[in-house]
């Protein structure tokens, strides 16, 4: 590195900003990452010149050239809109351009938005003449390799981050020496919804899993819910302080990411002084472009990427909305459509729409049954996979309009679920047939299991939206077993019987389902468990059926005892069970279940009976 030649470089602010030229296009580094004092600079430099437009994402500090006074002499064109420059966007001094976020770079290099200045702060540079550009890489690689002139701040408080972060000091035009505080964005406390949301997205994220996350309550509760993960990855577009205590407490180690293991890979980071030290020099850490990180095929390389993203509505069809409050802009798009299509093409992968359910301190649903009028859709129905509230996981994908409704209802603010459904008949999304999901849905019941064969399934209430995956059910069952679940081979069942089948009140009526997924045949119910209770004599008739290929498993045996629990929770005397003496299978079962079935034979049948004074210990137990 010629020294000589690095000093002539350094020049004050307002004599590097002269290179800002009346009718520029000017880039400066966004996020954290913001240099402010040469943002200061080319304010100072009003009066001098006219139509200079601004761009960036999100800034975190002052935005003083999108006051109204300056309109003349600089117009923001915001990539992402911020709080500080959300007013000025909103009331039409400012402008708003909608993109993918990896596309960015590629538009500076085409041409399409070409950069005339680029203005970055970076770390000072090394014995070879190196500066990181620290916490915020981003689009900032991009907009100085393609900038006619590049000024960057040299702030020795700028961590130097490792990957592909780094610029040259030949590749810097001017450099500035600034000594100030970084720019801090403390994480957002957590609150109670948002460490609901984060429980039921947790319960998505299998071990070995890679996840992608971005700011605010929602993301720093899930990094506290996923402790009980193991070999967790990260590629992301951000990540805050949250990210710290999971990898200190060993959640997060990149072992099993099957794309570039062992290793973070992010574009910027928004936080504290602490995270700020954290990152410096931690090889752990792969801060790369955007065109790198949010590319989708890239993206898709991770297996089991998980995906999470934030919204301001959802409507019945599954339309996301996330930059926009109806006609006004709010904040952008960003790299929600990357990541969400780059996890639905890895193995495995989970695109997740998180958001709470209600807005304005729970007087409006953020599930509507139509979008505000003139609001955007960011991410569109057919991308859409999971859509996760306080109240439970909306699953969409591949789901019709009748059945994302009434998911997406089910995980509505119980205050507006019959407001919904009547809105949703309405609409025809909903036939007028159909019975209330207001029931509050079970979750105590789910859970995960391991079949004999090794292959892992979840138990659970059965939905109102499970129709379709009941009818492949049922008429998978052989004649056989048809015969010993009905006491008759019935050859079909109407609509409306599957439609009430499905559509119970999770007490006088309980059905459990044992579910298997896979990456070929999707989700399928492998066995149904069922009781009726008799108000009468306070006893439930329950009744099985798992698929012929899924037999000697012990999924009978875990639908159930999820039966006995059930019952009990809904304080029912105890279970009655009716079962063909031919069918030595399912005594079989019933008498080894561990629980004390009373028995007798009567009619071809062996009748059981289980008071529950006997199978609290069992429920207990479990």
């Amino acid at each position: 590195m010629n020294v000589d030649r690095l000093r002539a470089k350094f020049l004050t602010a307002d004599v590097a900003v002269r290179a800002v030229r009346s009718g520029d296009r000017v880039y400066i580094g966004s996020n954290c990452g913001q240099p402010e004092v040469l943002c200061e600079a080319l304010v100072r430099r009003k009066d001098e010149l006219r139509a200079v437009e601004v761009v960036h994402l999100i800034t975190f500090g002052a935005a003083p050239y999108v006051d109204e006074q300056y309109a003349e002499s600089f117009r923001h064109v915001a990539f992402f809109v911020g709080p500080n420059t959300r007013e000025a966007v909103q009331k039409r001094r400012a402008d708003y351009l909608p993109v993918f976020l990896h596309e960015l770079p590629s538009m500076f290099r085409n041409g399409q938005i070409p950069i005339d200045v680029a203005m970055v702060a970076v770390s000072p540079p090394d014995e070879h003449g190196f500066c990181s550009l620290g916490v915020s890489v981003d689009i900032g690689m991009a907009a100085c390799k393609y900038a006619r002139t590049v000024i960057a701040e040299v702030n020795p408080r700028m961590p130097r981050t490792l990957g592909d972060s780094f610029l040259h000091v030949d590749e810097i035009d001017h450099l500035v020496d600034v000594d100030r505080p970084m720019i801090e964005h403390p994480p957002a406390a957590t609150d109670e919804t948002s460490r609901e949301i984060a429980r039921h997205i947790a319960s998505l994220i299998e071990d070995g899993a890679t996840i992608q996350t971005g700011i605010g309550r929602i993301p720093n509760a899930v990094m506290a819910a996923i402790a009980e993960k193991n070999d967790l990855g990260i590629h992301t577009e951000m990540f805050t302080d949250g990210l710290i205590a999971a990898i200190e407490r060993g959640n997060v180690n990149g072992r099993k990411k099957t794309f570039r293991p062992k290793k973070v890979v992010c574009t910027f980071c928004i936080g504290t002084d602490r995270l700020y030290r954290y990152v410096d020099n931690n090889a752990f850490f792969d801060f790369v472009p955007t065109e790198f990180a949010n590319d989708p095929f890239v993206i898709a390389q991770n297996e089991r990427m998980v995906a999470i993203n934030s919204a301001i509505e959802v409507d019945l069809t599954g339309q996301v909305v996330s930059d926009s409050i109806g006609e006004q802009f709010f904040s952008g798009i960003g790299g929600q459509v990357d990541f969400v299509r780059g996890a639905a093409r890895s193995k495995g992968g989970k695109p997740i729409i998180a958001l709470p359910s209600t807005a304005q301190n729970g007087k409006a649903s953020r599930i509507v049954s139509q979008l505000l009028p003139h609001a955007g859709v960011v991410t569109s129905r057919g991308d859409v996979h999971y859509v996760v509230t306080e109240f439970g996981v909306a699953y969409l994908h591949g789901k019709s309009i009748r059945e994302r409704a009434l998911n997406l209802i089910r995980v509505a603010h119980p205050s507006f679920r019959d407001r919904l459904l009547s809105e949703a008949k309405r609409l025809g999304y909903i036939p007028e047939e159909q019975p209330s999901v207001d029931h509050r849905y079970p979750e105590e019941f789910v859970r995960t299991i391991v079949a004999k064969n090794g292959e892992t399934l979840t138990v659970r209430p059965i939905l109102p939206t499970d129709e379709q995956l009941l009818k492949g059910h049922f008429y998978s069952l052989s004649d056989e077993s048809k015969r010993h679940r009905f006491s008759s081979t019935l050859r079909s069942l109407s609509n409306a019987t599957f439609r009430d089948l499905v559509n119970i009140d999770y007490n006088r009526q309980m059905a459990m389902v044992a579910t298997h997924r896979d990456d070929e045949t999707g989700e399928r119910i492998i066995g149904v468990a069922r009781y009726y209770a008799n108000e009468a004599t306070g006893f439930a008739e329950v009744a099985m059926a798992v698929r012929d290929d899924w037999q000697r498993q012990g999924i009978g045996r875990e639908l159930m005892l999820s039966m006995v629990e059930a019952a009990q929770a809904a304080k029912w005397r105890g279970l009655l069970a009716y079962v063909d003496e031919d069918n030595p299978k399912m005594i079989r079962l019933l008498q080894g279940l561990g629980v004390a079935f009373e028995s007798r034979h009567s009619d071809g049948q062996v009748e059981f009976t289980l008071r529950f004074g006997s199978a609290r210990q069992l429920a207990a137990d479990r």
